[in-house]
């Protein structure tokens, strides 16, 4: 079983004078000796360091109050999500898998041991509340390939749960007036391998000069997104699932709007194994939509209009479906195609398929992309609306905001090199996907609805309140439909594309 704890905390160098007194520290009261405890860690990565690259840890640790496995993931500068699983001679599979889109096939192998001598201090408040631990830590490091060893001594500063980040500002202060400095690495890890032989390899950034660079830089931004999310996909994080979709598609529609500049004939097969991921991610974000929306409109209905167990039943069809989705979701993260995908995609960024247009002018290649898909865009519009409400204009609409979305992120890709004229269009191509998903969700909750009623008829319950909510719906959809044409024409007059 694992446990996940928001870490908070800073690093400090230190000499061999020990902790100074932080007594006179703003709100604690009073520092208390908990004793010396001694710790022995051996750090697992991919012979290459993949996970050190990532500022990622996985470590087997005795010692101390919390020994077992710890996987540490980087959130923000000095937080990390620490998720602990009890000690067993291997590492846990609850844990490789939140590193697979990592390591991928490759083995993970012992790679640093770490023994440190930790004396341990609470700070507390006047209440005896535990503020923050800070310890000292004297290290005794060796890269178990080569014997390489190295030692030092360090100070570490954790917020304790549920305290406000504001102590440790405190303490900072503090302990930089006496001396004592941030530590120049962010873990104990990354220091080791500083010392005992090459640390990990960092990738720099290239320079933004032809459009190709521009192209590039926005497809690789979605495959580290990818890579990325993929840890917080497994563990059911909020918006997670939904960013990740949100990550192919951007990859997609770049490959599509810029087909000058990325030889369609390799970047195609990986868009459609692109669309494939997120159709399977998109099992669970239409799902959580769906709940959302009709949970809000059924807290918007007068007690009058709930007729039968709405609720439960809402309840029982969400969990059926989120129970059924999650399983195939983690299986299709652990697959062997998923694999492929992202070492596809690893192939596509490291060597690209660059066209002739690629080498040239960055805002004449990409503003011609974008130009090209806003006119896409303007056709779907028009067709749209010169259908009648019904089921044909419902496809048209959708097949509409499909072009918004490709509009969108192109203009997205291009605000490095358009910059205000691109940010614009962003903006109006944000409100008319906003406007036009709105009727999509809409027609998706009616279905649901549909299968609901169904539902409830067959075990002997009222269908009243599923359909006074599907005539809402169907009116929330005829007043997206009205503010349709004022909204693009609007759009339309302030384009500068």
């Amino acid at each position: 079983m694992a446990d996940t704890k928001r870490e908070i905390e800073r690093k400090y160098e230190s000499d061999e004078s020990g902790l100074p007194d932080l007594t006179g520290v703003a709100g604690v009261a009073a520092v208390i000796d908990k004793g010396v405890a001694h710790l022995d860690a051996t750090y697992y990565d991919t012979e290459d360091e993949r996970l050190a690259a990532a500022s990622i840890t996985l470590r087997r640790r005795t010692g101390g109050t919390d020994a077992g496995w710890h996987l540490k993931l980087p959130v923000a500068t000095g937080v990390r999500d620490e998720i602990h699983v009890p000690l067993s001679d291997t590492v846990p599979r609850a844990l490789t898998g939140l590193v697979r889109s990592r390591t991928r096939d490759h083995a993970l192998l012992p790679l640093v041991r770490l023994r440190s001598e930790r004396d341990v201090r609470h700070l507390v408040d006047a209440d005896g509340i535990l503020l923050a631990e800070v310890c000292v830590d004297a290290v005794r490091a060796e890269r178990l390939s080569t014997g390489a060893q190295a030692q030092w001594t360090e100070i570490e500063v954790e917020l304790a749960d549920g305290r406000d980040p504001v102590v440790l500002r405190k303490i900072d202060k503090r302990l930089r007036k006496t001396g004592v400095r941030p530590s120049a690495a962010s873990s104990k890890l990354a220091r080791a391998l500083a010392e005992t032989g090459s640390g990990p390899r960092r990738r720099t950034e290239p320079p933004l000069v032809t459009a190709g660079d521009h192209v590039l830089a926005y497809v690789r931004a979605q495959r580290d997104a990818i890579v990325e999310l993929d840890p917080a996909v497994r563990r059911d994080e909020h918006d997670s699932v939904h960013r990740m979709r949100v990550a192919t598609r951007r990859m997609r529609s770049a490959f599509r709007s810029f087909g000058k500049v990325l030889d369609r004939s390799v970047t195609d097969p990986i868009g459609e194994e692109l669309k494939w991921l997120a159709g399977e991610l998109g099992v669970d974000r239409d799902r959580e939509v769906l709940t959302e929306r009709l949970t809000a409109a059924l807290d918007d209905l007068p007690r009058t209009l709930l007729a039968g167990p709405v609720r439960t039943r809402l309840r029982t069809w969400t969990h059926a479906r989120r129970g059924g989705s999650r399983r195939r979701l983690i299986a299709v993260l652990d697959g062997k195609r998923y694999l492929e995908l992202l070492g596809a995609l690893d192939a596509l960024v490291d060597e690209p398929p660059l066209r002739k247009a690629a080498a040239g002018d960055p805002e004449k290649v990409i503003g011609k992309a974008v130009t090209k898909d806003f006119k896409k865009l303007s056709a779907r519009i028009d067709e749209a609306l010169a259908l009648p409400p019904g089921h044909d204009r419902d496809l048209a609409l959708h097949e509409a905001r499909k072009k918004a979305k490709r509009t969108r992120y192109s203009a997205e890709a291009a605000v490095p090199t358009l910059g205000e004229r691109a940010q614009d269009l962003l903006k109006s191509m944000k409100d008319l996907q906003n406007l036009l998903g709105d009727h999509q969700d809409s027609v998706m909750t009616r279905q649901a609805l549909r299968e609901l009623a169904r539902t409830a008829l067959a075990a002997g319950e009222s269908s009243f309140t599923y359909g006074v909510l599907y005539g809402r719906e169907e009116r929330r959809a005829a007043d997206d439909e009205a503010a349709l044409p004022a909204a693009w024409e609007a759009i339309k007059e302030g384009s500068a594309v």
